[in-house]
């Protein structure tokens, strides 16, 4: 096994956005190894069976393929920005927050965003099917603009909550951006902004190119 954990990720995925956000601002070397969905590599098919990124091998062959928990291990790590300390609330509140954005929002999202892929659910009507769950993944975000007050969802400064709801609320952003900045919510907006402006963000989201199987593990 090689000396840095190796991070199987897509540019893309609000799930591999999350652990590269995690690894970044934890300031954990890593290898990344940018990967096609079309054709995933074999090293990472052996590392986690399932198939979705991300997933982080650790030099000892111990695997992590579940974002959140990527995020916590290198949180656990280091935590300089006290993502794992919010200013107003707990961890529960955290994770009560992210189970939400991971459940009902999430599945709307998908629906929303690739109407196509659920004839079954739409009926034939992809366009009318994806306006109503966009209608409804909006209840949430209504919830979220109504939280962020101080700027963030937790009080003054980003948590974990923060940046693990983030990069879908990214997504659902730029399926229809003129509708997006169309509605009235000024603190979500204003939250999205700041968070695709930050250094962070950008570091997080340079291209790469994607790995073509060498150094196989």
């Amino acid at each position: 096994m090689g000396h840095l954990p190796i991070l199987y990720s897509f540019r893309r995925c609000p799930y591999a956005m999350r652990a590269r956000l995690a690894l970044a601002v934890s300031a954990q070397a890593h290898e990344l190894r940018e990967v096609v969905l079309q054709a995933k590599p074999d090293a990472m098919l052996a590392a986690s069976p399932k198939g979705t990124v991300p997933v982080l091998v650790l030099p000892g062959g111990r695997v992590i393929d579940e974002s959140l928990d990527i995020m916590r291990w290198a949180l656990a790590r280091h935590d300089p920005e006290g993502w794992l300390t919010p200013p107003d609330g707990a961890l529960e509140d955290m994770g009560l927050l992210i189970a939400a954005n991971d459940g009902a929002f999430k599945q709307r999202l998908d629906r929303y965003k690739y109407p196509s892929r659920y004839p079954q659910e739409s009926g034939g009507d992809a366009a009318g099917f994806a306006l109503m769950r966009r209608d409804e993944a909006a209840r949430w975000l209504v919830q979220l603009n109504a939280r962020l007050i101080k700027g963030w969802l937790l009080g003054a400064k980003a948590t974990l909550a923060d940046m693990a709801i983030l990069p879908f609320v990214r997504q659902f952003a730029h399926t229809d951006p003129v509708w997006f900045a169309a509605q009235a919510w000024p603190r979500l907006q204003a939250w999205l902004a700041a968070f695709e402006a930050s250094e962070l963000y950008e570091g997080v989201m340079h291209k790469h190119a994607s790995w073509q199987g060498q150094d196989l593990q």
